[in-house]
């Protein structure tokens, strides 16, 4: 399902983005990568999620040769910096690193990865200086907990803050209990990672399950594009699933077609229960 999120600045950006984990480690898939990264983006979806992390560098490198050609304008591309990079003495390096391997002179968001020994204060103050020196558009944090996110909000230009990216699915719902309504009264959107569960017994159990399976069966869609279709549904939140093959990022991008209705998502919710508790934070 489609929507139009509203970032705090009055930026309006589409609910799904590409997830870039892990692409650009091997060069036998890297074709098939840039192929299925170019299609998304010649199909509507230009927002492009990546971080210095992901393998130390290569997937902006990737991200760098996929969008060539493109109007940079009309792309919207997110970064992350290691909190050990996240200070005054290391930061600054760190973006335009990042800016060299992707090609481009700025960033239109870039986020703290997660929560490090710099505080808060600091990574907030060079955050606001690299938008004074045009290397980011925007700024925001990953893998925060309300306690964090109270936290930010309470610093000095905090309020600046334009997003949370944290771990969500159907399987992985603890950020509705508390973190999300806390987040959607400040104004800041959520971007879900690992929407369609990561691998392992958990995604198994989701992929198996005959609520799943219902759901699949009415629409004529596999499992995992009930997973993303469940995340694309909810207010105030952007997915970025990964596609490394051309055939996935398709199917993915079908689901921006599909609404479940009212009774769907009861059927969904009744074997995978919105929490009735304040849970730890999943991070993968």
């Amino acid at each position: 399902m489609y929507k139009k999120i509203i970032l705090p600045d009055g930026t309006e950006i589409g609910n799904m983005g590409i997830g870039t984990w892990y692409l650009g480690d091997a060069q036998k898939t890297k074709a098939e990568e840039i192929a299925s990264i170019r299609y998304a983006i010649e199909n509507g979806v230009t927002t492009i999620d990546t971080a210095e992390m992901y393998g130390n560098g290569n997937s902006e490198i990737l991200i760098g040769e996929a969008i060539k050609g493109y109007n940079r304008e009309k792309l919207f591309i997110i970064s992350k910096v290691l909190p050990s990079n996240a200070g005054r003495g290391r930061i600054f390096q760190a973006c335009e690193r990042t800016l060299k391997r992707l090609g481009t002179d700025y960033l239109d968001l870039y986020l703290l990865h997660w929560r490090g020994m710099i505080p808060f204060e600091e990574t907030i103050e060079c955050m606001e200086e690299l938008k004074r020196r045009g290397k980011i558009r925007r700024w925001g944090v990953s893998n925060m907990d309300i306690d964090d996110m109270e936290e930010i909000l309470e610093c000095r230009d905090g309020e600046n803050c334009c997003v949370n990216q944290v771990l969500y699915h159907l399987g992985s719902r603890g950020i509705e209990y508390s973190l999300k309504p806390f987040t959607d009264r400040n104004n800041i959107p959520t971007i879900a990672y690992c929407p369609i569960a990561q691998g392992g017994r958990l995604r198994k159990k989701i992929l198996d399950s005959s609520a799943v399976k219902e759901i699949a069966e009415k629409y004529n869609i596999t499992p995992i594009q009930v997973l993303l279709s469940f995340v694309l549904q909810q207010d105030n939140m952007i997915a970025i699933p990964k596609a490394a093959t051309l055939d996935h990022m398709k199917d993915n991008i079908k689901c921006l077609e599909i609404e479940f209705s009212k009774e769907d998502i009861e059927i969904l919710n009744k074997e995978f229960p919105s929490p009735t508790r304040k849970m730890p934070l999943d991070i993968e």
